[in-house]
């Protein structure tokens, strides 16, 4: 994960390395020189009840390995099961580079990017199982 900016508002916090830093009274912005860093932004964080849709689970997961509590090797298995679970339902062409993007990002350990771009399918998600239950 080297390069990575983090620009963070007054208060926030970010957990980096199973550590919680929280910013001071101004805007900041820290600049992660270490390669492979785990970091996960509090804000961002998904809550255990507030996994209750596919992409969220396979979120959460990703995270928990961010949170220190899940074993990397593990996790990749579970995720990438998810993520196939999710290519047989999302068939666009958008969704499936979303989700190929995101293999490719556990498969090479950069589970901070899988959670980014995971991320990125949660309004879709959101879309369709509103439009499911009308």
């Amino acid at each position: 994960m080297s390069g990575l900016v983090l620009k963070l508002g007054p208060g926030e916090r970010v957990l980096i390395n199973g550590a919680v830093i929280e910013n001071g009274d101004r805007r900041s912005r820290i600049s992660i020189l270490t390669p492979n860093a785990n970091i996960l932004r509090l804000r961002d964080a998904i809550h255990p009840e507030e996994v209750n849709t596919p992409v969220r689970r396979v979120c959460y997961i990703a995270q928990l390995v961010l949170s220190g509590d899940a074993d990397p090797s593990e996790a990749r298995l579970q995720i990438l099961r998810g993520i196939e679970q999710l290519s047989q339902v999302l068939t666009d062409h958008d969704s499936r580079g979303v989700l190929s993007n995101a293999t490719d990002s556990i498969l090479t350990d950069h589970f901070y990017q899988a959670l980014k771009i995971l991320r990125g399918l949660l309004p879709r998600e959101q879309r369709l199982l509103e439009t499911a239950r009308s």
